[in-house]
């Protein structure tokens, strides 16, 4: 099945059809785009679609442009033809590269997976309800495609681009990388990443009710939308400072505010995804990574690790939660290597956190946030500028 912008006709536009940096006819579709998702009916249907459409305001795209710009005798233009090739398990990721990519004047063609459905359907609805009364230059620009697989029609898209934007895993790169690319083309991956989670004991035990309770909110929205299988969702939770038994304290606290929550959002996990959770937990038992385990309910999986190092990077299920405890953020820093994105937090003080980002010194991590932040989607995702990335210069002298 192929969803369209605008009539039917080439994939690819004409030269007449040429976009600027910050072009105000994208710039108003996307505005209008934003208003759509933003309208009530959509936002009670799918809670995340008011996020995008937040990100989309008019004074966000506003201030994405304004960075692509430069005032040096360096002129900015749009990178060319970008190809994007979303991942299926989070169903709205393609929007956000899609946009900041047609905000720099690209002509794109997003390949949507057959197994998208849900947020991704109303947001195609949504796009195309929103062509209407739209420059037409909009619908000869930009495409949304959905096709299975087809090397040969992947093939001459990859030919086509000037870059190539790759989501959803190391498997789905390295299929999608066997496609050449022009010369002069290339590459923005975004492959297999792992995100965790920290909470300061110390912190957690000064915070009011409402604080914690805001904090374990923040934290179930990171994990539960997209089943945690998205790359910024926290797997591990690390329990920073106190003794042992405040941590464990802290740990039990955490969890039954976290049930409370869950129960309370209709977050629920259907009992063959339990099954995997306590089969996987199992398995992380026998080589030794675990030294205890719960399963209160099919919602949450709680492990025990016998140590940081022993942190699991691979995806276990649904609400299921390593913890283990560590004296200081530093002490987590062996840890950290280039896979992992996300860090989430609570209860730091600011110096900790920049002193845990100046040891990191690069090795790891490429976001810090806190807690309810962590699939909130920025114009700085997994150490790329996106708005930079989707630009050329020409510089000029005199």
């Amino acid at each position: 099945m192929i969803f369209r912008f605008g009539e039917p006709g080439e994939l690819t536009a004409p030269s007449a059809d040429r976009l600027t940096v910050g072009d105000p006819r994208v710039v108003d579709f996307l505005a209008r785009f934003a208003r759509k998702l933003l309208a009530p009916a959509i936002a009670r249907r799918h809670p995340e679609l008011g996020s995008l459409g937040y990100f989309l305001r008019p004074a966000e795209l506003n201030r994405a442009a304004a960075r692509m710009r430069r005032d040096d005798n360096t002129y900015v233009f749009p990178r060319g033809n970008v190809f994007h090739v979303p991942p299926a398990n989070v169903d709205t990721i393609f929007v956000y590269s899609w946009a900041l990519s047609a905000l720099a004047g690209n002509h794109n063609v997003v390949r949507i997976s057959s197994r998208s459905a849900g947020a991704a359907e109303t947001v195609l609805e949504t796009l195309n309800a929103t062509l209407d009364g739209a420059d037409p230059v909009i619908g000869r620009t930009q495409r949304m495609v959905t096709y299975g697989r087809d090397d040969t029609l992947t093939a001459a898209l990859s030919a086509w681009s000037d870059l190539r934007v790759i989501w959803g895993g190391d498997s789905a790169v390295e299929a999608i990388r066997k496609h050449p690319l022009r010369p002069s083309a290339r590459d923005l991956t975004f492959p297999d990443r792992t995100s965790w989670a920290a909470l300061s004991v110390p912190g957690w035990q000064g915070a009011d009710p409402a604080a914690r309770r805001a904090a374990v909110l923040g934290f179930s929205n990171d994990a539960y939308w997209f089943d945690q299988a998205a790359c910024s969702s926290p797997r591990t939770v690390f329990l920073v400072g106190g003794t042992p038994d405040d941590a464990a304290g802290a740990k039990e606290e955490f969890l039954v505010l976290l049930a409370e929550i869950v129960e309370q959002r209709g977050w629920v996990i259907d009992a063959a995804m339990a099954v995997e959770k306590r089969v996987n937990a199992y398995e992380l038992a026998a080589t030794g990574a675990v030294s205890a385990m719960a399963f209160p309910d099919n919602s949450i999986t709680s492990l025990t690790l016998t140590g940081p190092g022993t942190a699991p990077r691979r995806w276990i299920g649904a609400g299921a939660f390593p913890f283990a405890h560590v004296a200081t953020l530093t002490e987590l820093v062996p840890a950290m290597n280039r896979q992992d994105q996300t860090f989430s937090h609570f209860g730091f003080a600011p110096a900790d956190l920049r002193v845990f980002a100046d040891e990191l010194g690069g090795r790891g991590v490429d976001r810090i946030v806190p807690f309810g932040s962590a699939l909130t989607f920025s114009a700085i995702w997994d150490g790329y500028d996106l708005p930079r990335e989707f630009t050329r210069l020409t510089t000029l002298e005199t």
